[in-house]
């Protein structure tokens, strides 16, 4: 699949996530996971499913579950990606693997993407998808978290929701259709993007750093819905990098965990 780091879609970015110190310009470093923003399918509205994602079939195996989610990842920078370089994925599914939750039977499919920059490999990516069933997933238990350094808070809107489903053209409907998310998923309110939290995370660990990360891994713990507050948070961990996660107001528990390594 080939695209272009286009510059709009970046200083959009940066507007949707509060990130304006200075305009983005052409040859500029993308910051970490805003790449997502690109090689987007844009299906017809024939060939998505009633969730607003598309059809199941196709790259990715028809598994028989109803509800299909963001759950994790592990990404590699190998070079900088330049807005404005040409570029080129290649995507392959790595694995499929049945487990049992605690609320049901789960299927989680591992995708590598490899991404090159003008010719260039920049980037590696597996990228965790789970599906399941109609039932919420059950509350996790608040992982034992070390000592943090930083703390920022978070709340987001339904604006921000709006733009970041625009950005990424991603239609799924429990980020913006709240009878749809009462209705059929179960959920109080729209839910929060899970790449979005880990791109806030991915942010505050290169600030926290001071440099262009190398890598970055993270897991989605639990949804957070709109009305939820949530505070990014940063702690030291051995070597030259950073244990994050981001708490959900109230005691609620942790969204995502995230561990984020820059070049010493």
């Amino acid at each position: 699949m080939e695209d272009v780091a286009a510059l709009t879609p970046a200083r959009l970015m940066a507007a949707t996530v509060d990130d304006t110190p200075r305009a983005l310009q052409p040859g500029d470093a993308l910051p970490p996971l805003w790449h997502w923003l690109y090689f987007l399918e844009g299906l017809p509205r024939a060939q998505l499913g009633p969730d607003g994602h598309p059809a199941r079939g196709g790259f990715l195996p028809p598994v028989p579950l109803p509800n299909r989610m963001w759950a994790g990842g592990r990404v590699q920078w190998l070079a900088p990606l330049p807005l404005g370089a040409a570029l080129v994925r290649l995507s392959s599914v790595q694995s499929v693997e049945v487990k049992q939750g605690r609320s049901g039977p789960l299927v989680f499919v591992t995708v590598l993407h490899a991404l090159q920059a003008d010719g260039q490999p920049c980037l590696r990516e597996e990228h965790d998808i789970v599906f399941k069933g109609r039932s919420l997933p059950a509350a996790a238990a608040t992982p034992e978290l070390p000592a943090a350094v930083l703390r920022e808070p978070w709340t987001p809107d339904s604006t921000q929701l709006f733009r970041y489903s625009a950005l990424t053209f991603n239609g799924h409907r429990i980020h913006y259709d709240a009878d749809y998310c009462r209705s059929v998923e179960g959920y109080d309110a729209p839910v929060v993007h899970g790449p979005l939290i880990a791109t806030r995370l991915a942010g505050l660990a290169q600030r926290c750093l001071g440099a262009p990360l190398t890598r970055f891994e993270y897991r989605a713990r639990q949804p957070v819905t709109l009305g939820h507050g949530l505070e990014l948070v940063a702690a030291a961990q051995d070597g030259n990098g950073l244990a994050l996660w981001a708490a959900i107001d109230e005691g609620a528990g942790v969204a995502m965990q995230a561990r984020a390594w820059a070049a010493p």
